[in-house]
């Protein structure tokens, strides 16, 4: 088996740290570097050429999928496979858009990981099966879904603004949002601002009531 080569983009040196040491128990597989910010992401690519990119969309203050669209731009033949701890139901489909060829949530297993990766390099995309057949369910089901009518508004945020009020929907306060997503109070409700506007709400009531219905009727 021709060796294949990893890179990890993450910004957390323990959780890299360990997912080396799983992916290189598979043979034929190799880390060949790792990163924990876009433009160091792209610097590494150019350096080693790996096959595939494991890229976390929470990378600091920055996105991964911006990083997804450089990497897909730049760098066609490096594969991406998303690994991350937001919930696959609001960003699968954005991370595939974006370029990516599969989605896995960081709760998953070691054999989940492999497996994906496979499927990756065989050339399909892989997601979990749920996910799967929530795609499936929303390009056949004929009946009326749960979101549909929220979809369309939700549909216009930006991928950090889409981010901030999943976080608002599970009940975090403007600072741990700030805390989890490294940036400012100041730069959170800025974009609180912006999701009002989008998404026609009148005051900061009715956004926090928005969000807990958007989560709830998406889980």
């Amino acid at each position: 088996m021709q060796e294949r080569t990893v890179v990890i983009i993450d910004d957390h040196q323990i959780f890299i740290q360990g997912l080396k040491i799983i992916i290189e128990r598979y043979e034929g597989y190799r880390v060949a570097g790792e990163a924990g910010t876009i433009q160091d992401a792209l610097d590494l690519i150019v350096r080693v050429n790996p096959d595939i990119a494991i890229v976390d969309l929470n990378l600091g203050n920055e996105d991964g999928l911006d990083l997804i669209k450089q990497i897909k731009k730049n760098h066609e033949a490096v594969l991406v496979l998303v690994l991350s701890m937001l919930d696959e139901r609001h960003y699968a489909e954005r991370a595939l858009l974006a370029g990516a060829r599969g989605y896995i949530m960081k709760e998953e297993t070691a054999e989940v990981l492999f497996d994906a990766m496979e499927s990756v390099f065989s050339g399909k995309v892989w997601m979990s099966e749920p996910q799967r057949s929530r795609y499936l369910d929303a390009m056949f089901s004929s009946g009326s879904r749960p979101e549909k009518g929220m979809q369309p508004l939700v549909q216009k945020l930006s991928d950090r603004q889409l981010m901030i009020l999943s976080l608002m929907g599970k009940g975090f306060g403007s600072i741990p949002i700030s805390e989890k997503l490294s940036i400012s109070p100041k730069t959170v409700e800025a974009h609180k601002a912006q999701l009002k506007k989008k998404l026609g709400l009148r005051s900061a009531q009715e956004l926090l009531r928005f969000a807990i219905e958007w989560i709830g009727r998406t889980q």
